[in-house]
């Protein structure tokens, strides 16, 4: 870390803008891996002195405890934060949520999903800020589009990529009967300013609209939501596609503008990243993973049970899984896949 420091000590470090804010990010990466395995050796530290105290009965078994369970929660999540190696793990996310066929109940489910991933952000200290959301016809929404910033977000829920399955007594339903639902999850790295993508300007359009929503005397009056379209071009396989981009997050048209070009770098990016995981010959070896189509997790509520098919991780929690709490289901998938990877690499 001081080495790097030193780097920008250099009188003309900051001439090249992009460069330094690299240099800066390395330093503060570096800054973070120490102060977190500090952290770990001072927790170490404490247990065994709390050994040393109970065997001289100043402190009591229970103290103990909590002081081992302290420590190895520390060194677990050390652990599996050095799991996440690649270059887009340490990146923020975009976090894409469709519902699928099924009308109101699933796009209730769409919604309940948003609000999952919303509180699991708040719970680990993530921004997040709402890119595109269209409403449901009755409840809930057709899809939403959001930027979840920090740190490793996207190494974290990179996990989250595919179809989750609702089953319960929907509340929709006038018979009361159990019904299945079905919402896609869409996860790529949110990329800033130091990473470089080519975007060709001859093959983006756009087109503005007027934003709806609730109240307020600029509703409908503003061209202010704008509709990015981009004729992609594989440059590996020649398929062509259209990428179809919408940002209605301010009342600022330049600035949605900024936002659905940010969205279509992180996409392209994406791609980019997709090829070079075929390139190292990864594809057979974590199908499951990269098949955004596949059916990855069920939440079945009368039978209180989440059950992730990728790793048979379950838990009876459901509540808790609703308001937030899927760390469980990352780190086995993380703890499966990614030691795969490493050991490819």
């Amino acid at each position: 870390m001081e080495e790097e420091e030193l780097r920008t000590h250099d009188p003309g470090f900051w001439e090249d803008a992009k460069r330094a804010e690299v240099q800066m990010k390395k330093v503060k990466d570096l800054k973070k891996w120490i102060e977190l395995y500090n952290e770990v050796k001072s927790a170490t530290e404490e247990l065994h002195l709390a050994y040393d105290y109970l065997k001289e009965g100043i402190v009591s078994e229970e103290e103990v405890d909590t002081s081992y369970k302290h420590a190895l929660e520390l060194v677990e999540n050390l652990e599996f934060r050095n799991m996440l190696r690649e270059e887009a793990d340490q990146m923020s996310c975009v976090l894409k949520i469709n519902s699928g066929a099924g009308g109101t109940e699933s796009q209730d489910w769409a919604s309940m999903l948003m609000r999952m991933y919303t509180r699991w952000a708040e719970r680990n200290g993530y921004k997040v800020t709402i890119a595109n959301l269209q409403e449901g016809d009755e409840a809930g929404i057709k899809t939403v589009t959001m930027n979840i910033e920090g740190d490793y977000a996207f190494g974290y829920l990179k996990s989250e990529n595919g179809v989750h399955r609702l089953v319960r007594v929907s509340p929709y339903n006038a018979q009361g009967k159990r019904m299945t639902s079905f919402a896609s999850v869409f996860v790529t790295p949110l990329v800033d300013d130091t990473i470089e993508v080519k975007i060709d300007p001859a093959a983006i359009s756009w087109d503005t609209f007027r934003s709806g929503g609730a109240g307020g005397q600029n509703v409908n009056k503003v061209e202010s939501g704008v509709r990015l379209r981009y004729q992609f071009k594989d440059p590996y396989t020649g398929e062509e596609e259209e990428i179809l981009i919408e940002n209605t997050e301010t009342r600022d048209q330049p600035k949605n503008r900024e936002n659905a070009m940010r969205q279509l770098r992180s996409i392209l990016y994406d791609k980019e990243l997709k090829h070079r995981m075929a390139e190292q010959a990864k594809i057979e070896a974590g199908k499951k993973k990269i098949e955004w189509g596949s059916q990855i997790r069920s939440y079945v509520f009368d039978d209180r049970r989440v059950k992730d098919h990728r790793t048979n991780y379950q838990t009876s929690d459901v509540n808790g899984v609703m308001d937030g709490e899927i760390d469980g289901f990352i780190k086995a998938y993380l703890m499966e896949f990614a030691a795969t990877d490493a050991a490819n690499n």
